[in-house]
């Protein structure tokens, strides 16, 4: 080899958003993906995040919470909004609307399996309809500047499994990107995601956008096995995030290593979850805020021994000052407890 031999690192783009060369997404989760978590998010490592999920018809007739989750900051971008609906002209209308919100990427939800959502066509109820799907995609492709990607799933039921076909698709209309749930909506989220399919997307060599995968990816071990099994260009984390957003530290650290690193430690977690509910009283104000925040602690304290007593006061108590002294409890009665990764295991040291 020559001493100056130059390496080229393949970057992972969205149309001309770098990304890295191996990005990890946060998945856009309704309730959890706000700009509290955002926050945390990005600063323990997610290379793109996406909003919450933005009904068509609520943006368009102005609803509170719908508008609400326009909101974007400098310090988390890039960021994709993410929307979704079955009715062509309110799409057409959507899009114009989060244009003006100026994020990097526009993302149509084709993967939501909620019966309320579904029933109406949109979310994952459009896989029952692919030549729709299709046709909605262009609509909205052209209707806007702004990069189109979508996530989905890999059909309606066991029957109907067609990915491998509607990513191209979906890519010949002009999508930019493509994020690929491995389930069906019948499954919901019951069984383990199947990513063979998302694989063989990667296989057919007329795509040239991005595939990432999604589902069940809940450690640096999982991650560096799907991306080498299927060969993704990257990975977008759901779940295994809420009440945990180092998740992408661990996974970047794996794969840049191959050893796993330690779980945050207390002060992380106590730092984290005190940092979090102050924000989100702060962007839903005190009710909200608090009630959404409740998802979060099982995780945020998970491993802690004797913690239920302390767990069922946050997820019950609806006075802020009385939250934030029992996450200081928290701090204070463990503060030499070790926590251990997931292949260790985990004992109070001490």
């Amino acid at each position: 080899m020559k001493p100056n031999s130059i390496f080229v690192i393949a970057m992972v783009k969205i149309k001309d958003i770098e990304l890295g060369e191996f990005p990890l997404l946060l998945a856009p989760m309704e309730d959890v993906s706000d700009p509290p978590f955002r926050a945390l998010c990005k600063k323990y490592g997610a290379d793109m995040m996406y909003t919450e999920f933005i009904s068509s018809e609520g943006l368009i007739r102005d609803a509170r919470k719908s508008v609400q989750k326009l909101d974007i900051y400098e310090y988390e971008r890039p960021v994709g909004i993410q929307i979704f609906g079955a009715n062509k002209d309110s799409m057409i209308r959507t899009a114009e609307i989060v244009e003006e919100a100026q994020p990097e990427v526009l993302d149509i939800n084709y993967g939501c399996p909620v019966k309320k959502v579904v029933c109406k066509m949109a979310g994952a109820g459009i896989l029952q309809d692919i030549d729709k799907m299709v046709d909605l995609t262009k609509t909205i492709v052209n209707a806007t500047n702004l990069p189109v990607t979508v996530k989905t799933r890999l059909g309606w039921d066991e029957n109907t499994k067609y990915i491998v076909e509607v990513a191209e698709r979906l890519q010949d209309i002009g999508i930019q990107a493509i994020s690929i749930h491995g389930r069906t909506r019948k499954q919901m989220y019951k069984g383990s995601a199947d990513w063979t399919l998302i694989g063989k997307i990667k296989e057919n060599p007329r795509m040239h956008i991005p595939v990432f995968g999604n589902g069940d990816v809940n450690s640096g071990p999982k991650a560096l096995e799907m991306k080498n099994k299927y060969g993704v260009d990257g990975i977008m984390i759901g779940r295994a995030s809420i009440g945990y957003p180092w998740i992408f530290r661990e996974v970047k650290h794996y794969l840049k290593t191959g050893e796993e690193m330690a779980p945050a430690n207390i002060q992380e977690r106590v730092d984290a979850a005190r940092d979090h509910l102050k924000h989100s009283i702060a962007w839903k104000g005190e009710r909200l805020g608090i009630l959404e925040m409740r998802r979060h602690y099982t995780n945020y304290f998970r491993g802690l021994p004797n913690i239920r007593e302390k767990r069922m006061k946050l997820v019950t108590t609806d006075e802020p000052n009385e939250l934030f002294d029992i996450i200081e409890t928290i701090r204070e009665e463990y503060a030499d407890y070790k926590f251990f990764s997931k292949t260790e295991k985990s004992t109070n040291l001490a």
